[in-house]
C-alpha cells in the first residue's frame, strides 16, 4: 500500500506563465492539461527545405531541418571499374559530414542530365550521354541502385530519397521511365532501401510499388488538376492511404507556365499574399503535405513574408499537441509509475520513422537523466492527422483522433534509484547518434529533448 503523504505538486509551464500547484494524497493521480503552444515549431523531418548550402544560410531560417542535394552520377562513378561504395563513402564524407550535429537531414537524388542545354549532362565517361535504353545503363543503374542503398540506408543525416536518375533534373520526363524501367528502378530501390522511404515524381508511375512523391511544381497552376500532378496524388491517396505511410513533398516552381496566377511571382508573393499563401496551404493540407523547397528561399528578414512563413510552417508535416497528461505523483519505493496522456496530431501527414516515446525522471537541479523507459506499445507513426480538408472551413471533415497511452512503468529499487524528488519528462528523441528530438506544440519547458510534465517524489519525501 502507498503511503498516505500530502505533497505539493508543481506542473510545470513556460517562463512568464503562473504555474499550477495542487495538494494530493499518495496514491492519487493527478491531471495536467498543458496550454497549446500558438506558433510553429521548427521540428525535424518538416517544413521548409533548402538545398544544400552554407551553415550560415540555415541559421538565418527559423524553421528549416531538411536539406536537398543534387547529386551528379559521375560524381559517383566514372567508370565500369569504379569502386562505388568507397566513391559515395567518399561524396558522404566531403559533401554531407559538416551537416552532422546541426540538426538537418539531406533529401539526395542522382541525375543525369540537368536540362536540354548541351554540357549539362553528367553521365560515365565510358558510356553515351542520353543512353537510357541499353543493356549496359541497365546493369550499371542497378548495380548504383544497390551501392546508394548500401551507403545511405542507415545513414542518419539521410531524410529520405528522391528516386531520380532519369530524365532532366532527375524529374521522370524528357525522358520518362517505360514501364520495364519502371520494373527494374522499383525493384531495385525497394531491395536495397528498407530503412528509409523512396520518393518518386508522377502518382501515375511505379504502379504496384510503396512510393512517396515528390512533386516538383507543387500548387502550380497548370499542374494542381492534373492526374500525372496534383490530382494524380489526391487520387493516390483516396485510392490506397498512401499519405499514411510514405511521404509527399516536393518543391514549389517559380521558373515556367502561369506560375505567376499560383503559386504567385516568389516565394515572398507567395507567402506574403493571402490569395497565393491560402492556395498554398490548401494544397499542403488536402496532399498531406510534409515538406516544400524553393519556397524556403523567402526573405526571413521581411516581416510579411515571415509571418507568412510560420502560417505554413504550421501546416506542413505532422503536429502533436498534448491535451492531458496523468500520472500519480507519489511512488513507493520500487513501486510503479502510473502515466496516462492523450495526445492528436493537428497537422497534415503522421510522422513517418519509428522513433520512440521514452517516460524520463530527471534530477531537478541538474536536469540529468536518472531514469529512462520507452513506451514499447507506443508508435508514432500511427498519430495521424485528419483527412478530407474542407477549404472553406479551413477543416479536416474527417477530424484528427485523440491517441490515448496508459502505462505503468516499475521503478528500480533504492539501490539504483535514490528517494528523491524528481521532475516527470515525455520525450520523442531520435534513437541515432544525431539525437534530434521532436517537439510537441505545447507551452511546458523544453530542455534537451524533454518536455517537463511535473515533479514525482520517489520513496520517502
Amino acid at each position: 500500500m502507498l503511503p498516505v503523504v500530502s505533497v505539493l505538486v508543481t506542473v510545470f509551464s513556460i517562463s512568464g506563465l503562473s504555474a499550477q500547484a495542487t495538494t494530493v494524497t499518495g496514491g492519487q493521480s493527478i491531471t495536467i492539461y498543458p496550454q497549446e503552444y500558438p506558433k510553429a515549431l521548427k521540428n525535424p523531418l518538416k517544413g521548409f527545405r533548402l538545398h544544400v548550402c552554407s551553415k550560415r544560410k540555415i541559421a538565418k531560417y527559423p524553421y528549416v531541418t531538411l536539406l536537398r542535394d543534387y547529386v551528379e552520377w559521375n560524381d559517383l562513378e566514372t567508370h565500369s571499374t569504379d569502386n562505388l561504395v568507397r566513391n559515395i563513402e567518399a561524396y558522404k564524407l566531403k559533401n554531407w559530414d559538416k551537416y552532422r550535429g546541426l540538426g538537418v537531414k539531406i533529401i539526395p537524388r542522382v541525375y543525369l542530365d540537368w536540362d536540354k542545354a548541351i554540357g549539362n549532362e553528367f553521365w560515365p565517361e565510358d558510356m553515351t550521354s542520353g543512353d537510357y535504353s541499353s543493356a549496359e545503363f541497365k546493369k550499371r543503374v542497378v548495380r548504383m541502385i544497390h551501392a546508394l542503398g548500401e551507403c545511405w540506408d542507415n545513414d542518419p543525416i539521410v531524410a529520405w530519397v528522391q528516386m531520380g536518375i532519369i530524365g532532366y533534373w532527375g524529374e521522370h520526363h524528357h525522358p520518362s521511365p517505360d514501364l520495364e524501367m519502371q520494373k527494374i528502378m522499383g525493384d531495385a530501390f525497394s531491395k536495397a532501401f528498407q530503412n528509409k522511404h523512396i520518393l518518386i515524381r508522377h502518382p501515375g508511375e511505379f504502379n504496384g510499388y510503396d512510393f512517396g512523391i515528390y512533386w516538383d511544381s507543387w500548387a502550380h497552376n497548370r499542374q494542381t488538376t492534373q492526374l500525372m500532378h496534383g490530382a494524380g496524388i489526391e487520387k493516390l491517396n483516396i485510392d490506397t492511404d498512401r499519405w499514411k505511410t510514405r511521404p509527399i513533398a516536393g518543391e514549389v516552381a517559380y521558373d515556367w507556365g502561369s506560375f505567376t496566377i499560383q503559386p504567385g511571382d516568389n516565394p515572398d508573393d507567395t507567402l506574403s499574399d493571402p490569395i497565393h499563401r491560402e492556395f498554398l496551404i490548401d494544397t499542403i493540407r488536402n496532399l498531406h503535405c510534409s515538406a516544400l523547397g524553393w519556397i524556403a528561399d523567402y526573405d526571413p528578414l521581411d516581416l510579411t513574408s515571415a509571418n507568412g512563413a510560420e502560417m505554413v510552417q504550421r501546416a506542413f508535416g505532422y503536429r502533436y499537441v498534448l491535451e492531458s497528461f496523468s500520472y500519480v505523483p507519489i511512488v513507493a519505493t520500487s513501486g510503479e509509475l502510473s502515466v496516462s496522456f492523450k495526445i492528436k496530431n493537428t497537422g497534415s501527414a503522421p510522422f513517418l520513422y519509428d522513433w520512440p516515446v521514452c517516460i524520463n525522471l530527471l534530477e531537478t537541479k541538474t536536469k540529468k537523466i536518472v531514469f529512462s523507459q520507452e513506451i514499447d506499445t507506443v508508435d508514432i507513426r500511427n498519430w495521424l492527422p485528419g483527412d478530407d480538408w474542407d477549404e472553406d472551413k479551413n477543416e479536416y471533415l474527417i477530424p484528427t483522433i485523440s491517441n490515448t497511452v496508459n502505462i505503468s512503468v516499475p521503478l528500480p529499487k533504492h539501490d539504483k534509484l535514490s528517494a528523491d524528488k524528481y521532475i516527470l519528462s515525455l520525450s520523442i528523441i531520435e534513437p541515432t547518434s544525431e539525437a534530434n528530438s521532436i517537439r510537441l506544440a505545447i507551452k511546458n519547458d523544453f530542455h534537451e529533448g524533454h518536455h517537463h510534465l511535473g515533479y514525482l517524489q520517489y520513496g520517502s519525501p
